[in-house]
């Protein structure tokens, strides 16, 4: 009995041909970080870990080759046609202190709010963090609150409400560990993921 494993499974992509054979194909990584694939049979192991590694399995064969974005193109397109599209993370600033997007995290609000509306049945979970400097209690609060903050503005927009869920994190998870009371600026941030 043959055996498949992904060490990633976003990365991978696997494909069956028919009844008498099947193909395994490695496809790039849109976050450009490495995957792999191991293809087991009885006999022998082959590591898939390049873009476009490939196996042609058979009955009792594995054969390596080199696929190329051409052949996966061909041979799977309707099936990468009938993959849901994938998911994209955004990441927004704040000024110091309060509920104030930076210049910049305004400008990227409307190509997070295009992206929404584009997605036939799209969900959006947005996760507000603040940096260390202040309470724990008063952190939590003041996610919660840039997170809604967000979540509003969406809604503003365009975006129906049931499609959004808003929730707080306060100071657990910094992108930049620091000391307690330290101002780090990346750690004032919104989360928006958008699956």
């Amino acid at each position: 009995m043959s055996e498949l494993k992904l060490s990633i499974a976003l990365t991978a992509f696997v494909m069956l041909t028919g009844c008498a054979s099947e193909r395994f194909v490695l496809l790039p990584s849109t976050d450009g970080k490495p995957g792999a694939v191991v293809v087991r049979d009885a006999g022998r192991e082959i590591l898939l870990d390049k873009p476009y590694a490939a196996v042609k399995r058979s009955m009792d064969t594995n054969e390596a080759y080199q696929s190329s974005p051409e052949e996966v193109k061909e041979r799977f397109s309707d099936a990468l046609g009938a993959q849901p599209v994938r998911p994209n993370s955004y990441v927004l600033y704040f000024e110091a202190g309060g509920n104030v997007l930076t210049q910049e995290s305004q400008a990227a609000l409307s190509a997070i709010r295009k992206e929404i509306a584009e997605r036939p049945a799209s969900e959006v979970m947005v996760i507000g963090h603040t940096d260390r400097v202040g309470s724990i209690e008063g952190n939590d609060q003041l996610s919660k609150k840039r997170a809604e903050g967000l979540r509003d503005l969406l809604i503003e927009s365009g975006v129906p409400a049931g499609k959004l869920e808003a929730v707080g994190r306060g100071e657990r998870d910094p992108l930049v560990p620091t000391d307690d009371e330290v101002d780090e600026p990346k750690n004032r941030r919104v989360e928006i993921n958008v699956r």
